[in-house]
């Protein structure tokens, strides 16, 4: 992936700082952390929401991936995947979290293998 969610966290803290009229960016920071986090909650809604029509659609037999109902289901998808994750660095940056520190996370994540947690046993009889 290219630098597009170290350039939308720059630009997303221009806004912070600009406070332009108009600008959505600027009114959730106005609003506050309770309205960001409202937000990327809505957002993680309805990208379930639209991943589970992708995947029903997958479901139908002879389904072509590349047409009609499909495309625009897979389209919808990627358009809710964007909305959550430009509501999620607007959070990082509400909280002061820097896009170099989430992707040393990630960076370091990436070269771990064997990484399934083991669910643990509860034992109900005591």
């Amino acid at each position: 992936m290219s630098d597009i969610l170290k350039d939308l966290y720059t630009t997303i803290e221009k806004r912070k700082t600009e406070n332009e009229e108009g600008s959505y960016t600027a009114y959730l920071f106005e609003k506050g952390i309770d309205k960001i986090l409202k937000k990327v909650a809505e957002e993680a809604g309805e990208t379930i929401i639209a991943a589970k029509s992708l995947e029903a659609a997958f479901v139908i037999p002879g389904a072509d991936p590349e047409q009609g109902k499909v495309a625009a289901l897979r389209e919808a998808f990627a358009g809710e995947v964007a909305d959550l994750l430009y509501h999620l660095v607007v959070l990082e940056s509400a909280l002061g979290v820097s896009a170099e520190e989430v992707e040393a996370v990630l960076q370091e994540r990436s070269g771990k293998t064997g990484n399934l947690k083991i669910q643990k046993q509860v034992n109900k009889n005591s």
